[in-house]
């Protein structure tokens, strides 16, 4: 280090101990270079030890200990302003010794400047709001309830982070509208404007001991030109009709720092959708954009290079990066919105929105920038950003930051920054430069409806193009198209020509075609979602090669776009949730005082992990069964669901059943966990209550009305249309008596009917039946009367007769197959078939072989049949494998929008040829 400086240094530091002495500070000789430190890094703090020599003795007691806060009071009243100031000072100081001296981490002297700064704002509202109320009165709405002010803390205030010398961001804003009730009537909005203008002044003036916080309130509604002080309907009002992008930044970190905390806490709950959006938000990167680009042209035009906070790698990209990140996903991702910096990088890396190295270097790189604008502020209390050019200061900004010199320091700070800029860039890099061809389609595109030509499209590899080409101008006449903003019209020139050139280069480019531009019709209202494809071409990619595989996937993308959110889930190639997680996931968004919401929140979980597991098939990451055994689950987990809900509203109508139990049993496909995209739930309802017992409401029905409408509630529940669909179509007909018997049958009838009057395919159904919501002791009574009576003894011959002729039946009425085609679900040789085969094995053998009653799905029976010996090894292996091959084809169907019917080829003749040999087999057909 030169000579120069280090003589510098050194009488700097002598000078500044002088000053304490003279001032009649004293100390130990231990803690001389405690104080050497402190006198290194701030003469703010040697000049409010100097005026505050208790503070020192403070400090050198225990400097983890916050200070005391004055009194304000009316009578002392002139000293408030002094008061309050000499308080910050004081506190000031303990968090530099922290720091300095003690070397506490960065987080914990930002929360510390946080909360000395709302001690301060609420000390000074406290003192005035009591003062108003001598003057004026308190505010009172139209019932006569007690109004407050809310101050709300935006920017680093709101997140807790607040740096040593920042000023403070304040909204200020109020409940309801009303008067004052003193001698003095003031309205509402006249009466708070004055209690925050005088709030400002109280800590904002510069008084001879300095001020106590900077107040900035020009972040309220509409800036400077805005009225001081809102009511909530007005400031919703505004946000609704005037909120612009970097607001929502801006509210993204409120928090109501003083006042009504708990009005403040319901208003920031109303103005989360402003802030997160409902839908993955792709269009707060141009937000951000335009704010960096002010930013860029500032710190360029007043040559701020040096500027650690807007500098180029500085403090506010990490702040924009993680901020931009939260918003895009905050409003599906609850975790997500933190108002702390540093939790919200934790939360963004857990839940895989930043690579696990990326976040540890932007966490660094933040500690180490606060920590260095604090130490910049802490010199002299100033609000600066900018490196210093004195060398003394340079130097003692090194030293006290543990560096043998300014070079070095700047040398790692110049890597931080250049590591910061580097994944801000990436977040905002511009998109993807388009290939030739890409440019010949979004010339072609431009040219629509009045020019453009068909041979473009056939050019490109489109099979019908004039058919196409008339569809596409018929899209760039539509209405929507037409309204766009010129933000909006933008995005689309460049998405569309985008997704012909990927449909163009793909198996199906025409059926790819045809199915995105009714998306696309949807998306003209998502501005959100043409954002997510312009910005994120993984995510065009991805949804083009999915409407190539699957109509219906297209189709539910149009219905509801929500679910392009999945194609650029980081979830949605990992682990798949299990039946526990499902069932968390949809009892997690039920709110029982709000049916309609729980309804419209089921069903948008329901076609997100429905989605995924089409996914996840048609990526080959489960295979059919798997797939087939989740959907099933998801199924259980929602009914679950809505029996709650349907419990919740009979309770409130109608009282309860004391020692009432109900259950739901699934039958069919969702009984044997085999259920398809889009089947419908068999459902069967049970209750058992005491003889004559009432419910205990005012309006009080007996136990099987009151079942009766439960179960028509669940019914009506499961079926209702919400903004994302209906949950599932229900078929009760497989209950006793079908269509001509009760909807809710009892226990007791239930049992009776099984085992005295139902039909042999009505047991055969029984084969596949499982509780799958309600009361676990009811479900395991229905367990043992399904024992019995599959356990009963049969004649072999008769159930033989019954089951081919019930199978003869059902093949002439429903059967569809033809010479090329095969109904893979009635067909000769078909899942039924297998299922019919399997049904027999069970009634037949069942009260030799109990284990054959446990099981319900397909693969399980087989591997029960087979370890019964009611099947050979090599009969259920090649079952087993023709079960796989037509549960996945019609799956398939299932996706592509076909009926489930398929071609005749090797591997379908091969199944149905070996369901059809065990059948004649075993069944004698």
């Amino acid at each position: 280090m030169d000579e120069n400086i280090e003589t510098a240094l050194q009488s700097h530091g002598e000078r500044a101990l002088q000053r304490l002495h003279a001032a009649g500070c004293a100390w130990p000789e231990a803690a001389t270079p405690m104080l050497q430190k402190v006198a290194l890094a701030s003469d703010f703090a040697i000049d409010v030890l100097q005026a505050q020599p208790a503070v020192l003795a403070q400090l050198l007691a225990d400097a983890r200990q916050p200070l005391p806060p004055p009194q304000l009071s009316a009578e002392n009243r002139e000293q408030w302003a002094q008061l309050l100031r000499r308080y910050r000072r004081a506190e000031s100081t303990r968090l530099i010794w922290r720091d300095v001296v003690e070397t506490a981490p960065v987080e914990e002297i930002l929360a510390g400047s946080s909360v000395l700064a709302e001690g301060c704002l609420q000390l000074a509202l406290a003192a005035l709001e009591a003062e108003f109320a001598q003057r004026f009165g308190v505010v009172r709405d139209a019932q006569g309830q007690v109004q407050r002010l809310v101050v709300f803390g935006l920017g680093k205030l709101g997140g807790g982070e607040l740096n040593f010398s920042s000023d403070i961001d304040l909204v200020y804003a109020y409940d309801s509208e009303g008067e004052s009730d003193g001698a003095r009537v003031l309205h509402a909005q006249d009466y708070f404007a004055r209690l925050g203008q005088q709030l400002a002044r109280l800590l904002d003036d510069v008084t001879a001991d300095g001020f106590c916080h900077r107040v900035d309130l020009r972040l309220r509604p509409f800036g400077n030109a805005g009225r001081v002080a809102l009511s909530f309907a007005a400031m919703e009002l505004y946000f609704q009709r005037e909120g612009r992008d970097w607001e929502r930044y801006a509210w993204q970190k409120a928090r109501c720092v003083a006042g009504d905390l708990q009005a403040g806490a319901r208003f920031l709950e109303t103005l989360r959708p402003f802030v997160y959006r409902r839908y993955l938000d792709y269009g707060a990167l141009d937000g951000l954009r335009a704010m960096k680009a002010l930013i860029a042209a500032e710190v360029t035009r007043k040559d701020m290079a040096d500027d650690i906070k807007r500098g180029p790698g500085g403090i506010r990209e990490i702040e924009f990066l993680a901020q931009a990140l939260q918003l895009i996903r905050g409003g599906r991702e609850p975790a997500l919105r933190s108002r702390s910096l540093l939790t919200a990088l934790a939360a963004l890396e857990a839940a895989g929105h930043i690579e696990s190295q990326a976040a540890a270097a932007l966490t660094r790189a933040y500690r180490y920038l606060r920590t260095l604008e604090n130490r910049l502020q802490m010199l002299a209390d100033a609000q600066t950003y900018a490196l210093p050019e004195d060398a003394v200061l340079r130097a003692r900004l090194a030293l006290g930051l543990r560096y043998p010199n300014w070079a070095a320091l700047h040398a790692e700070l110049a890597q931080w920054r250049a590591r910061v800029a580097e994944e801000f860039s990436a977040l905002l890099a511009p998109r993807r430069r388009r290939s030739h061809d890409s440019d010949t389609l979004a010339l072609y595109w431009r040219a629509l409806p009045e020019h453009g030509e068909a041979a473009q499209l056939e050019a490109a590899g489109f099979a019908e193009p004039a058919a196409l080409h008339a569809s596409l101008c018929d899209f760039a006449r539509a209405p929507g198209v037409r309204e766009l903003s010129d933000a909006a019209r933008a995005r689309l020139d460049r998405v569309l020509p985008a997704l012909l050139q990927q449909a163009a280069g793909c198996a199906q480019p025409d059926a790819v075609l045809r199915r995105v531009l009714p998306l696309l019709h949807t998306l003209l209202r998502r501005a959100s979602y043409l954002a997510l494809l312009d910005e994120q071409p993984a995510a065009l990619t991805r949804l083009v090669d999915v409407l190539a595989r699957s109509a219906l996937l297209g189709e539910r993308l149009a219905a509801y776009p929500l679910l392009l959110d999945e194609l650029l889930d980081v979830r949605v190639g990992s682990e798949l949730p299990d039946r526990a997680g499902m069932r968390a996931q949809c009892v997690a968004v039920l709110r029982e005082d709000d049916v309609e919401a729980s309804l419209d929140a089921l069903n948008e979980l329901r076609q997100a992990l429905s989605f995924r597991f089409a996914l996840a098939l048609l990526d080959a990451r489960i295979d059919a069964a798997e797939c087939a055994q989740r959907l099933a689950w998801l199924a259980d987990a929602v009914v679950a669901c809505v029996l709650q809900l349907a419990n919740a509203e009979l309770r409130a109508a109608h009282g309860v059943i004391a020692g009432g139990r109900f259950a739901v049993l699934g039958y069919g496909t969702l009984g044997g966990e085999e259920l398809g995209f889009g089947s419908d739930l068999d459902l069967v309802f049970l209750f058992d209550a005491p003889i004559d017992a009432v419910s205990d409401g005012t309006r009080a029905l007996d136990a099987p009305r009151w079942y009766a409408r439960l179960g028509q509630k669940m019914v009506a529940l499961l079926g209702a249309r919400t903004g994302a669909g209906r949950l599932f179509d229900v078929d009760v007909r497989l209950r006793p008596d079908g269509a001509k018997g009760l909807l809710v049958s009892s226990l007791s009838s239930y049992a009776d009917y099984q085992r005295h009057r139902a039909w042999t395919w009505e047991h055969q159904a029984l084969v596949r039946a499982r509780g799958v919501a309600g009361d676990a002791a009811l479900i395991a009574d229905f367990e043992q009367i399904r024992d019995d009576v599959l356990a009963q003894p049969r004649d072999a011959g008769k159930l033989a007769e019954d089951v081919r002729l019930m199978r003869a039946r059902m093949r002439a009425e429903l059967d569809r197959s033809d010479a090329a085609m095969l109904d893979l679900k009635q067909g000769e040789g078909g899942l039924v078939d297998l299922e019919f085969l399997l049904q027999w094995l069970v009634l037949r053998d069942a009260n030799k072989q109990p284990a054959l009653l446990r099981p319900r799905a397909t693969a399980a029976l087989l591997g029960a049949a087979q370890a019964a010996h009611c099947l050979a090894a090599g009969s259920a292996a090649a079952l087993l494998q023709a079960h796989a091959v037509l549960l996945d084809a019609g799956l398939r169907c299932t996706l592509d929008r076909r009926p489930r019917r398929a071609l005749r080829n090797d591997a379908i003749t091969h199944a149905c040829a070996a369901i059809r040999a065990e059948v004649v087999h075993v069944l004698g057909e």
